[in-house]
């Protein structure tokens, strides 16, 4: 279904309580009494069949004696009444029905006969068990809680109601405003990804905050995000941080994959800024309606107490945000400004004698500095400067909460002398807090929020090289392991795999009775000094647990006797008949090298997730690691190394060199591609990975697999962010040139920007409908796309240069995309614009959307030509007579683009896959 059914949610003009009641203690009475008390404008029907008026309401007797279809159906009747409501209500041709109640579940079956009965009508189910909706841009308290919310600019999302009525109280006391409240409850039908779609659209809110307990399609929610992410602030609070891990995993990276590690790394991708306490939730999205999200985050702090200043400090380091670094021209200012002996430095400390004005003169001087993004204003009560008259001070430097434009915070401490200061600066609109800690808590918002949006629209670099991964060699070793219902690779087939992804391991040899290992062991140290010697087993997972690992042997008596304590050790153990040989390897040394762990976890709600951090035998002691989400690539592999401890030793410190970056980024990007390739890998773990200046390799791997999902397709569609879809790369010639036509990517911004200097005015006129030059960030946002919600399709001629692009954007329902196609001029009119045009409509068809559609302004006969030839329909625009609307029903098997994907034949082209189904 698609949200354009819940689109009475942002103006509603009437409403039905069904169950409504004369009884004061019914739900549906206090219901019907909060939606008159709001002042709702529009019509309000009571439906209840024993009354004829309702608290000097009309009531009506059903669904179906009401006048007319209402916008939006409160519910609050018993479950088993509840199919049959629907029904009526979807007859009617309502689109929205709000379930009060209780008790529909999968066991009595309620749940899927009140699904059954709304779904052939596109009526959308809010809840069941939810307190209702509140709609204050509307006037509409459709609900039952204690404290209806006034009307703001913040949209409030949770699938609790006791924390809707509690977060409203909170509110009145704050004076907070809300756009829209909506409890969904048990979400059966729409979700949290569709409220956040909604609200993204919502011109009234400007900030979403989220109570989130679960999420039901982990895809859609992410896609959804991220998507409002670049519109305005997402912020959540999450409960159950400490849920205990698996009781027991097979690896490493099994058991450090917690509940919360893998919803920090979900949240982080998808753009959300994660508080931990109710009253961070109500500042975040306070402070995020004042200001914008800051990028660089470079904070100054003005105070007239010293020890005030270093409170700040600490809490701003402890946040990892940035103490900004004062320019020689604003010491020199503030020398001028201030008396000797001040701090020279930031914080800057105007001392305990510093009048009003001095005050605010530094909160000037400062802010003018280019090296400070925000200020931060700590005052203490003290005689030369009351809190009050300092107050009016610095409102009188300040503009719409800001001095020179960058964000001013302030905290003015104290009890009694403080407040009327306090109240002085709110009134003039500047961002006050009580504590230094709040005050930089929200500084850390705005600067989460600067990051996010800067990680949902940033070009990854290309420090890291290429690399080739042999998909059918690693395929291979899988497939052999399956075919003996092996769910643990053994490590010579784990390193194999590595090795076949472009990961280092050591060489080694195997042995299959310790009379070969005294063989082996000769020849290997000939060319080593000393070797390691590990027990071979299909069963054993972890070796070092019984004594299955030996180090630095140096010797073939000392490999022999290693042997023989091993084979006693495991039969003690009663693994005599599960050792299938030994492994020696020779003993690797890396100079100055760090411990790492490497590795991919399959979560069961979001899928595979990459983890990195400190390795070693302590590792789970240790617990420093992160999380982040395939597909990586080569920023966000570096962001999941800047996450851990370890990467302070990384970086290098004294006579110790920085290990090899780049290195252990194409660990990560290698892990990632396997995530994307074999959906049935539980888990690879790669410890110890040790990596130094110049060297990485991994000395030890395990990889779990579940082999009964051996022949699902790649891409993974377990992963929860859509991975570059490479398999819809295909060529085609045109007039003797040969065009690579392929899903854009975020690099191709560069080429983008070429693409319209080389393209006349008249023909981007054309396009974009007026517009003749697009910003920078127009362009980054045109080729950073999100590929579950939007497709774009490049054509790039021999020498390498974008000269066409064809653009999909996708309904959030997914029925149906919006299209667009832009040919360089100087290539148009060779076949181009068709051959990008029908790939999108094959694109489109494989991803099961019923219609595309778009608009033309009617003067672009070029464009017209196009959809007339490929078979759209072509009517004026019933809004705008400049406009020409065209479709094309996909459902018609002859029309362009309706073959099957598999064998689609763009324009004379065959699509080729990156990665064919395993054989």
């Amino acid at each position: 279904m698609s949200i354009k059914n819940l689109a009475p949610l942002l103006h509603p003009r009437s409403i039905a309580i069904i169950g409504a009641s004369t009884r004061p203690d019914a739900i549906g009475s206090k219901i019907l009494d909060n939606v008159l008390r709001g002042g709702f404008a529009g019509d309000i029907w009571p439906v209840n069949p024993k009354h004829a008026r309702i608290l000097e309401q009309s009531c009506y007797p059903s669904v179906s004696a009401l006048p007319a279809a209402p916008d939006i159906a409160i519910v609050a009747t018993p479950a088993p009444t509840i199919p049959s409501l629907l029904r009526e209500l979807g007859e009617k041709g309502t689109k929205i029905a709000v379930l009060v109640t209780a008790g529909l579940s999968d066991k009595n079956g309620l749940r899927q006969a009140a699904l059954e009965a709304s779904k052939p009508y596109g009526l959308r189910l809010f809840g069941p068990n939810v307190v209702g909706l509140i709609l204050p841009t509307a006037n509409l308290n459709a609900s039952f809680v204690l404290t209806g919310a006034s009307r703001g600019n913040i949209g409030l999302l949770s699938q609790s109601g006791a924390i809707v009525s509690s977060l409203l109280d909170w509110a009145g006391d704050h004076d907070i405003g809300f756009s829209q409240v909506i409890s969904l409850g048990d979400m059966i039908d729409v979700d949290i990804g569709d409220a956040i779609d909604l609200l993204a659209t919502d011109h009234e809110t400007s900030a979403i905050i989220i109570y989130l307990e679960s999420i039901v399609n982990p895809r859609k929610f992410i896609s959804a995000a991220r998507a409002a992410g670049r519109l305005k602030p997402l912020i959540a609070i999450v409960p159950g941080r400490h849920k205990a891990a698996a009781a027991a995993a097979a690896t490493h990276t099994g058991a450090l994959a917690s509940n919360n590690r893998i919803l920090d790394a979900v949240l982080k991708r998808a753009g959300i800024i994660r508080v931990m306490t109710l009253s961070e939730l109500f500042a975040a999205a306070e402070i995020t309606a004042r200001f914008p999200p800051l990028s660089p985050t470079r904070i100054a702090i003005v105070t007239n107490g010293g020890g005030a200043g270093v409170l700040a400090v600490d809490s701003l380091l402890d946040k990892g945000e940035v103490l900004a670094s004062l320019t020689a021209e604003t010491v020199a200012d503030l020398d001028r400004l201030l008396p000797g002996g001040w701090s020279r430095n930031n914080p800057v400390d105007v001392a305990g004698d510093a009048t009003p004005d001095r005050y605010a003169a530094a909160v000037r001087t400062i802010a003018a500095d280019t090296g400070v993004d925000a200020v931060l204003a700590l005052h203490c009560p003290v005689q030369a400067a009351p809190p009050a008259v300092t107050a009016l001070a610095v409102a009188g430097i300040v503009q719409e909460g800001t001095v020179a434009g960058k964000p001013l915070l302030t905290c003015f401490l104290g009890g009694k002398a403080a407040r009327d200061g306090r109240q002085i600066l709110r009134g003039a609109g500047i961002s006050d807090h009580e504590m230094p800690d709040d005050a930089i808590a929200a500084l850390h918002i705005l600067a989460q929020w600067g990051r996010r949006k800067e990680q949902l629209t940033h070009i990854a670099g290309s420090t890291t090289k290429e690399s080739s991964f042999d998909r059918n060699a690693a395929f291979g070793i899988f497939e052999e392991a399956a075919s003996e219902g092996r769910a643990m690779l053994t490590e010579i087939e784990a390193k194999g795999v590595l090795g076949a992804y472009g990961i280092p391991v050591p060489e080694y040899l195997v042995a299959g009775t310790i009379a070969a290992v005294d063989t082996l062991a000769t020849r290997m140290l000939r060319h080593h000094p000393a070797i390691v010697l590990k027990i071979l087993s299909r069963k054993i997972t972890h070796k070092s647990d019984i004594g299955g690992v030996a180090l630095n042997l140096t010797s073939t008596a000392e490999v022999r006797r290693a042997a023989r304590k091993m084979k006693a050790a495991a039969t003690t153990a009663g693994f005599a008949d599960q050792i299938d040989g030994y492994v020696l390897q020779p003993m690797v040394k890396v100079d100055n090298g760090f411990e790492l762990l490497a590795g991919l976890s399959a979560d069961a709600v979001f899928g595979p997730a990459i983890v990195f951090g400190a390795g070693g035998i302590a590792v789970e002691q240790t617990d420093d690691v992160a999380m982040g989400l395939p597909p990586l690539d080569d920023g966000l592999a570096d962001d999941l190394i800047k996450a851990t401890r370890i990467d302070r030793l990384l970086q290098g410190f004294r006579h110790i060199p920085a290990a090899d970056r780049d290195a252990i980024k194409k660990v990560l990007l290698a892990l990632s591609q396997m995530a994307v390739d074999f959906p049935f890998v539980r888990a690879v773990d790669i410890n110890p990975l040790v990596a130094g200046s110049r060297t990485i390799i991994a000395l030890d791997a395990r990889i779990e697999i579940d082999p009964s999902r051996l022949r699902e397709p790649a891409p993974n569609r377990n992963l929860v962010i859509r991975p570059y879809p490479a398999g819809w790369s295909s060529d085609v010639t045109l007039r003797g040139q040969c065009f690579s036509l392929r899903p854009i990517l975020p690099l191709d911004a560069e080429l983008y920007a070429g693409l319209l200097e080389q393209t006349t005015a008249d023909d981007l006129r054309m396009r974009f409908f007026g517009q003749t030059r697009l910003s920078e960030a127009a362009i980054v946002r045109m080729t950073h796309i999100d590929y579950e919600r939007e497709m774009a399709f490049v054509a790039i001629n021999p020498v390498g240069q974008l000269v066409g692009v064809s653009r999909l954007v996708i309904d959030a329902g997914r029925e149906w995309g919006e299209y667009g196609v832009l040919v360089r001029s100087d290539q148009q009119r060779i076949g181009l614009g068709t051959a990008l045009l029908q790939q999108l409509l094959t694109f489109a068809r494989a991803e099961g959307l019923a219609e595309v559609r778009g608009a033309v302004l009617r003067s672009n006969e070029k464009m017209l030509g196009l959809c007339r030839k490929l078979g759209f329909e072509v009517v004026t625009s019933s809004g705008d007579a400049s406009l020409k609307q065209v479709r094309i029903r996909l459902s018609d098997p002859n029309a362009a683009g309706g073959r099957n994907k598999r064998d689609a034949n763009t324009g004379g082209h065959k699509l080729r896959r990156s990665f064919p189904n395993p054989p």
